[in-house]
């Protein structure tokens, strides 16, 4: 076990920048930030490249670097220095970042999927694919005007279930003719009194469901591909829900009968 004690320090520089898209692709890593999210990663099965701990930390849970290919002890002033939180818990993991992009075979596409159209806000990206996972579903695609599925805020909401939902980045106009080509119904969402209601659907076993953009919605392309665009009926005044709130409420309705 290697001791740390500068920000200067070459390991403690490559940590930091693991804040960034860039070098994560370049080095093929992420960092997880927290016990809660170490520990879904080792009950995952997930290979851990680096384990990092304050002294207070390691000493308390030495079980921990069995499951590490190497372990640095670093002072709390290093692990403010690599983490973007506010008081962090002094324990911190470099894993594999996965291949994202790779284009799975159609015959995988099982269940429910949750397409995610230019959603930029990083705390609504990982609390959608938390609720994906709640909510029973296979997969989450993300197009590349999103939010980074990688970056700490995303994996802070995220809490683990990277872990337990395949996640992709991709072309979601490719993503909605493959699910067509297999019969597989593609329902957007839309303010717009020709959509349908929620309630009024009933997917069946596979089938994606599209949320758009915070501020603009689905983009038009999208809109026109898909097989049926879907509201949420209010008995309230507000003109809107947040779209992760939207998100969790048709993904429930969708995949209650799975």
């Amino acid at each position: 076990m290697e001791k740390l004690t500068s920000i200067h320090n070459q390991h403690v520089k490559n940590w930091k920048k693991l804040q960034t898209k860039k070098y994560r692709r370049q080095t093929g890593t992420y960092l997880l930030d927290g016990w809660h999210l170490v520990n879904e990663a080792i009950q995952g099965g997930i290979h851990i490249l680096q384990l990092v701990g304050t002294e207070e930390q390691l000493t308390a849970h030495p079980d921990l670097r069995e499951d590490a290919d190497d372990v640095y002890e670093v002072t709390e002033e290093v692990m403010q220095h690599i983490t973007d939180t506010v008081t962090p818990q002094g324990i911190v993991a470099v894993v594999p970042l996965p291949n994202s992009h790779e284009v799975p075979d159609m015959d995988t596409l099982k269940g429910g999927w949750l397409f995610l159209d230019r959603v930029q806000d990083p705390g609504n990206v990982g609390t959608m694919i938390r609720t994906a996972d709640a909510a029973g579903f296979t997969g989450v695609v993300v197009s590349q005007r999103s939010a980074d599925i990688y970056s700490p805020k995303v994996v802070r909401s995220m809490q683990g279930s990277q872990f337990h939902v395949r996640l992709y980045e991709g072309d979601l106009s490719k993503w909605v003719n493959d699910f067509k080509q297999i019969n597989a119904p593609v329902y957007g969402t839309q303010l717009n009194p020709q959509a349908k209601s929620f309630r009024d659907v009933n997917p069946g076993e596979t089938f994606a469901l599209i949320m758009g953009n915070e501020g603009q919605g689905m983009s038009e392309q999208l809109l026109k591909q898909t097989t049926d665009n879907l509201y949420i009926p209010m008995q309230g005044r507000a003109e809107s829900l947040n779209v992760a709130v939207s998100a969790g409420i048709l993904m429930f309705q969708l995949n209650k009968n799975l």
